[in-house]
C-alpha cells in the first residue's frame, strides 16, 4: 500500500450507528456505496473493503451485488469495477471484520474512527499518515453510515481521525465522498 507499512483495511458500518436524533439504529445497505467506496479502496490500496450489517437480507442483497461484478454478466462488462469489487468482504458485525483481519495477518487491527464531529484527542491525517507509513500493525479504518458510528464503537477507538472541514459550517458530506477523501489525505500522491 502506498504510504503505509501494513495493511489499511476499511469498514463500512450500518450498525451500530446513529440516526439523525442520536437513536442507535441500523441503516440500508446501498448499491452505490458497496460500488463508490470499493473502486477509492482499491484506487488507494486499501487491502479489504468491508461491508458491516446485522441483517442477513442485506447482507445478501450485498452478496447478489458482487456476485453479478465478480463472476455474473458484470464481470465481463466492466472489468475494473470486478477488480475493485473483488476485494469487498461482508461481515455481520465490527468484531467478524476484526476475526477476518487477524486470520489474514496475524495482528489484531488499530481500530480508527472517523466523524464529522470535533473532538478532543483527534489525530490530525498528517499526523496519521506519517504514523502509518512507519507502522507494522495493519489499521481498520471505521466509516458510520446515517448520523455516525455510535458511542460504543466510538469508544473501541485506538485513533480518532479529526472531521473533514469544508469552507463552512454545512458538514454534512455522503459517506462516499468522505472514504474518497480520507484515502486521498492518507494515501494521495504529496
Amino acid at each position: 500500500m502506498t504510504g503505509a507499512k501494513a495493511p489499511v483495511y476499511l469498514a463500512l458500518l450500518h450498525h451500530p450507528v446513529l440516526d439523525k436524533n442520536g437513536k442507535l439504529v441500523t441503516t440500508a445497505v446501498t448499491n452505490i456505496d458497496i460500488h463508490d467506496i470499493a473502486r477509492s479502496a482499491r484506487t488507494f490500496g486499501v487491502e479489504k473493503f468491508f461491508v458491516v450489517t446485522p441483517i442477513e437480507a442485506l447482507r445478501a442483497l450485498a452478496q447478489r451485488i458482487l456476485e453479478h461484478w465478480r463472476t455474473g454478466f458484470g464481470s465481463t462488462y466492466n472489468e475494473t469495477r470486478k477488480e475493485a469489487l473483488s476485494r469487498v468482504l461482508l461481515a455481520p458485525d465490527l468484531d467478524g471484520a476484526i476475526v477476518d483481519i487477524e486470520n489474514e495477518s496475524g495482528q489484531r487491527p488499530r481500530l480508527v474512527v472517523t466523524s464529522a464531529r470535533k473532538a478532543a484527542g483527534a489525530v490530525s491525517y498528517a499526523d496519521f499518515r506519517e504514523a502509518l507509513a512507519e507502522s507494522p500493525v495493519p489499521h481498520l479504518i471505521l466509516l458510520g453510515t446515517g448520523w455516525g458510528l455510535a458511542p460504543e464503537v466510538m469508544e473501541r477507538a485506538d485513533i480518532r481521525l479529526g472531521p473533514i472541514d469544508g469552507a463552512g459550517d454545512y458538514n454534512h458530506l455522503s459517506v462516499r465522498a468522505a472514504a474518497a477523501i480520507i484515502l486521498d489525505r492518507l494515501f494521495g500522491a504529496r
